[in-house]
C-alpha cells in the first residue's frame, strides 16, 4: 500500500473498486508550521478513461490495483482497434485508438518494450518506453556546418508527430524522441 507522497506518474490505485492510474502528482507545501504537506494527484480511471483530481496529505495511504505488468510489442492495426502481443506468451489485446490516443505518435510498426496493464484478463492501458526511435519523413534540408549552432527545425515523424530537431539533420534519418515531454533526443 503506498502512501501519497510515494507516488509517481504510471502507479495504478484502486479508488471505490476502480483501478486509476496516476497521471500527475503536485505537491503544494503550506506556509504554516506543522501544516501536512498536500498531494494534489491526477488520476485516470483505466475502465471509464474519466480524469479524477484528489487531494491527499502524505501519510495517506491508498490501495495498489491488482493488475498485473506484462512487457507487449506493438503488432498491427485493425481498423480502430490496436493489437498489442504479450512478449512471454504471446496473446493478443486490443485498445481502441481513443483509449490511447496521447500514446499514438509514439507507437510505431513493432514497437517492443511496451508496458501492458492487465487486469482480469483485460488490457487496460499500456505505458510506452522513456523513449522510441521514429525516422523523418520530413524536414528542410540539413545545413552543412550548423552542428554548433543549437538552432532547430520543425520535423514530420512516420507517425505524425512533428517535433523541433537541430538544423543540421536530414529527411530519412532516425531519431530517438522522449515519449514524456515528446522532445528531440538525439539521433538514433
Amino acid at each position: 500500500m503506498p502512501k501519497a507522497s510515494e507516488l509517481k506518474k504510471g502507479h495504478v490505485v484502486e479508488i471505490n473498486g476502480a483501478p486509476h492510474s496516476v497521471k500527475q502528482v503536485e505537491a503544494k507545501s503550506p506556509s504554516s508550521r506543522g501544516a501536512a504537506t498536500l498531494y494534489k494527484i491526477r488520476f485516470t480511471n483505466l475502465k471509464t478513461r474519466q480524469k479524477l483530481d484528489e487531494s491527499y496529505k502524505g501519510d495517506d495511504f491508498l490501495k495498489e490495483a491488482d493488475c498485473v505488468r506484462v512487457s507487449m510489442q506493438y503488432s498491427y492495426l485493425d481498423g480502430d482497434t490496436y493489437m498489442f502481443m504479450n512478449s512471454e506468451d504471446y496473446s493478443q489485446y486490443g485498445l481502441n485508438s481513443d483509449e490511447i490516443e496521447d500514446q499514438l505518435p509514439y507507437i510505431s510498426e513493432g514497437l517492443e518494450d511496451i508496458t501492458g496493464l492487465v487486469m482480469d484478463g483485460a488490457l487496460l492501458g499500456i505505458e510506452l518506453p522513456q523513449s522510441v526511435a521514429l525516422k523523418v519523413v520530413d524536414t528542410a534540408p540539413g545545413i552543412k556546418g550548423s552542428t554548433a549552432a543549437g538552432r532547430t527545425k520543425p520535423a514530420t515523424l512516420t507517425t505524425g508527430l512533428e517535433i523541433q530537431v537541430p538544423e543540421y539533420l536530414e529527411p530519412g534519418e532516425i531519431v530517438k524522441v522522449n515519449t514524456v515531454t515528446g522532445k528531440f533526443m538525439s539521433r538514433a
